[in-house]
């Protein structure tokens, strides 16, 4: 075990996480001077990981770093039935090879940030799939619809009409019972599944274990999130929503995304992800102009996920290929409003102050003078969409830029 006191620990593990149930029990627990065995379940419905779900990794990685048992453990069987946390309608089910060709890459992936030598690799089919339909009566006895009911996707879905199907009631129970077959002491999750945590503490209580310890860490939001009136405004990175930043993309690409990330919300990202000290990262703010910072923060992360090398690569290519000869550091901001879901490439132009009309905007396109984020582009029925930042650029002798941001 780690020489680190307790009161230490205590302070690296609780840092930056939104609940933490109970901390005066894994301060107790730490005392113990005992590993301690912490659990997080990831459901391969997607194949690959994206930089989203590494946030509690890291967290996990700080036990592991303190000594304690981390078990990374693949839902190969509730992957099968499907978190319905956050949905508004039921999910899709998914065969099992589906599953597993996802759990695959999940494997490798988590070991980028994960110390393979201390993690132990478990699927719940181990004991789910086991499981005879007495016990799962038995298992569905522990719980009342009316607290099931208390989740608000599921109260949502009730309130508006639509379905939920029983085996989606089943779903915080299967994942609860994970923490009994494993016996775990901590559990960590992201915000958004509080709700199966928590019910795994009460299961163990149910079936005279010890309850574990239920620690949330925040939610990344995607990199076409902004914040409003003080507020992050976006939906959670993921795949689906195409707004992630995948842990095996080529570097090149994971820098450009990077460069996505809106103005207002880079420093989120710096406080979920960077490795950097909290020193280093206020002097960044305060030397470094927003295009630089997000610069520095895709090469940190593409050095996490690749190496130095091809993090130095990266960003000699974005600045040649995609800014050309290079972005002022002074770039005009532009919030630009919309109606619809989008907006014309012509009279963002225009409202931007790049040209004097959207005629103008139009004739500039034509003519191969405009540029959307790195991109040439001719067609004069491009749109903006509606939540997205985007650098345009016009001209190429005096070249004239603009950020815009496009809000409904």
């Amino acid at each position: 075990m780690s020489a680190v006191s307790v009161e230490e620990q205590l302070e690296l593990l609780t840092r930056g996480v939104v609940d933490l149930h109970e901390k005066a029990d894994l301060a107790e627990r730490l005392r113990s001077g005992r590993p301690l065995k912490i659990k997080t379940g990831f459901d391969p419905t997607r194949p690959d990981l994206h930089v989203g779900h590494t946030v509690l990794m890291q967290k996990m990685r700080q036990f592991q770093e303190l000594g304690h048992h981390v078990v990374f453990l693949i839902g190969d069987f509730t992957a099968m039935v499907g978190d319905p946390t956050g949905q508004n309608d039921s999910r899709p089910r998914l065969t099992r090879e589906q599953v597993l060709d996802s759990a695959e890459t999940y494997k490798a992936q988590a070991f980028k940030v994960l110390d393979p030598k201390l993690t132990e690799v478990r699927y719940n089919s181990e004991w789910l799939g086991k499981l005879s339909l007495d016990q799962v009566i038995e298992l569905a006895a522990k719980r009342t619809v009316a607290r099931t009911m208390e989740r608000r996707d599921f109260r949502d879905r009730y309130e508006q009409n639509k379905d939920i199907y029983l085996h989606e009631f089943l779903y915080p129970l299967l994942q609860g019972y994970d923490s009994v077959a494993l016996e775990s002491d901590v559990e960590i999750g992201g915000t958004d599944q509080l709700f199966n945590l928590m019910v795994g503490r009460d299961l163990m209580k149910h079936y005279g274990k010890q309850p574990q310890i239920v620690i949330t860490t925040p939610i990344l939001e995607g990199i076409d999130a902004r914040i409003e009136n003080g507020k992050v405004v976006g939906k959670k990175m993921s795949k689906s929503a195409d707004n992630y930043i995948g842990v095996t993309e080529a570097p090149i690409e994971m820098f450009r995304k990077c460069m996505q990330i809106d103005d207002s919300v880079i420093w989120r990202f710096y406080d979920l992800l960077s490795g950097r000290g909290n020193l280093e990262i206020e002097t960044i703010r305060a030397e470094s102009g927003p295009l630089e910072a997000k610069k520095l923060f895709a090469e940190e992360l593409i050095a996490r996920f690749h190496d130095a090398a091809a993090a130095s690569t990266a960003r000699q290519e974005f600045d040649s290929t995609y800014l050309k000869d290079g972005v002022p550091d002074d770039v005009p901001e532009h919030e630009l409003s919309t109606d619809g879901a989008a907006l014309s490439l012509g009279k963002a132009l225009s409202e931007a102050g790049l040209v004097k009309s959207t005629s103008e905007g139009r004739r500039m396109i034509e003519q191969g003078g405009v540029e959307v984020d790195g991109e040439r582009v001719t067609d004069v029925k491009h749109l903006l969409q509606r939540g997205a930042r985007y650098l345009l650029r016009v001209g190429s002798k005096k070249r004239r830029f603009a950020y815009v941001q496009v809000k409904g």
